[in-house]
């Protein structure tokens, strides 16, 4: 079996775990500041200890929620989804900052035909 996939080829275990790990990067990091990686800790290790099963307690005991976070899958969805939307507007907001193609085809010589005739010589 390959990592990352399940025995039927589907996704692994785990998978849930990971993308829970995944959106809580996203929604603590940015490109510039790393430093919201410790509140996803808790949540790594979750995805460790389904990797590995080096904390697994009996499977009649049910295991404590951790204190403040432990939201449903559809909110783990949703939240991943808001923060893909943001970082994609941030994208195209610094895609509108672009020259216009026109500016880019004539290098800046827009509206001057007198000094474009100069260089051609016609």
């Amino acid at each position: 079996m390959s990592s990352g996939y399940g025995l039927s080829g589907g996704q692994s275990r785990c998978f849930p775990f990971w993308q829970e790990v995944l959106a809580c990067y996203v929604v603590n990091t940015s490109a510039d500041d790393d430093s919201g990686k410790k509140k996803c800790a808790p949540i790594l290790e979750d995805y460790y200890e389904c990797l590995h099963h080096k904390k697994e307690v009996g499977t009649d005991q049910e295991r404590p929620p951790r204190a403040g976070y432990r939201p449903t899958l559809h909110n783990k969805v949703r939240a991943l989804q808001t923060a893909y939307r943001k970082s994609e507007a941030a994208a195209l907001s610094t895609r509108d900052a672009a020259p216009p193609a026109g500016a880019i085809r004539n290098l800046g010589l827009l509206d001057k035909d007198e000094d474009t005739k100069a260089v051609i010589g016609k």
